[in-house]
């Protein structure tokens, strides 16, 4: 079901925003080479509890999931392109990681996401962020009142396939409020003026990832990451963005982008 929300439970969705934006800040001030995805997960469980949050993450567990998440971030390095589930590995000079975060605060949900480059960057890791990024832009642009879903989807698959990258539309964006995925989905393609008509009060994660060699995944043996089918490396944007009279808002903004 697809809800619109009042102005009262859009300030409480922005405070669950800051949180989720100062958790991705904080671990983006701890990602380098070194460092262990565990270590990282540990950031997140201890600011959730300071915050007295609740995480998304631990006891997930839809249909396509193995088990139950079991942590509290989502870490996918490399070939990894969704889903990572943290594990006791160290970080090498050159890779590529995305942080995926959602947090309950007070009852409201957010969810965003981050990629970066470990130590040396390559050329193609810095061409497919700056990509995502851009999709993920355009998208922004589009949750307007009066557009439509299909303007929003359309947007990410033109600069995608604009770029040269093939898009996946297996998973997207979707909305968020109390739970952490509802109605409606958001793929990352799509055509302009289709689907549901954006009101003030809809609030949607939008989320735009791609691979750099291919658009088909599998999944890992420990039952949740997603994984490149051709060993190509992936990266995976995300904001949680509430349609206004006065145009899209974000509500995940992490410090340096609050700043600029």
């Amino acid at each position: 079901m697809i809800e619109l929300r009042t102005p009262a439970e859009l300030d409480g969705l922005r405070v669950a925003g800051r949180f989720v934006a100062d958790v991705l800040d904080a671990l983006l001030e701890t990602v380098d080479v070194g460092v262990n995805l565990l270590d990282l997960d540990r950031v997140a469980a201890r600011m959730i509890a300071e915050r007295g949050a609740e995480s998304c993450y631990v006891d997930y567990h839809p249909s396509f999931g193995k088990s139950p998440f079991g942590k509290n971030l989502c870490t996918s390095v490399n070939d990894a392109a969704l889903h990572g589930l943290p594990y006791d590995l160290v970080l090498q000079d050159g890779d590529l990681v995305s942080l995926d975060f959602a947090a309950s605060v007070d009852g409201w949900v957010a969810d965003s996401a981050v990629t970066v480059q470990v130590g040396t960057p390559r050329d193609e890791d810095q061409r497919l962020i700056a990509t995502v990024e851009q999709c993920l832009a355009a998208g922004i642009t589009q949750a307007a009142p009066g557009n439509k879903l299909g303007d929003v989807s359309a947007a990410i698959g033109s600069v995608a396939r604009g770029a040269g990258y093939d898009v996946n539309l297996q998973f997207g964006g979707h909305g968020v409020g109390h739970t952490m995925h509802g109605d409606p989905h958001v793929p990352n393609d799509g055509r302009p003026g289709r689907g549901l008509k954006l009101r003030p009060g809809l609030v949607v994660a939008i989320e735009p990832w791609l691979m750099q060699g291919t658009d088909e995944l599998y999944q890992d043996e420990d039952g949740w990451t997603l994984r490149s089918v051709d060993g190509s490396r992936a990266a995976h944007v995300e904001h949680t963005v509430a349609v206004t009279e006065q145009g899209p808002e974000v509500l995940t903004l992490r410090r340096a982008q609050r700043d600029a």
